[in-house]
């Protein structure tokens, strides 16, 4: 039986953008997509409280518009956070 490689070597997955918004901060431009109650399946921790982002529950997953020096993608970069912690942090 073979087993399907580690999601730490695959290449990030493109995300469509049609369904992305835009948020600035003060460290710069951020691309937001909201998460759905329904569709989210997996635990996070939220880099805002360090608190943990339930399966079941609404959020927002965040990146940076344009990648970090040396970085391929800026996707590799995104973090699943709680909306209000994002909407508190400048």
């Amino acid at each position: 039986m073979s087993r399907r490689p580690s999601k730490h070597t695959r290449p990030a997955r493109p995300l469509l953008l049609a369904e992305n918004s835009y948020s600035d901060k003060q460290d710069g431009r951020w691309i937001t997509r909201a998460i759905a109650a329904g569709r989210s399946v997996k635990d996070y921790i939220c880099p805002g409280c360090n608190q943990r982002i339930r399966s079941g529950e609404a959020h927002i997953v965040v990146w940076p518009y344009e990648p970090p020096l040396g970085a391929v993608s800026a996707v590799e970069f995104r973090r699943h956070w709680h909306s209000n912690c994002w909407l508190r942090r400048r």
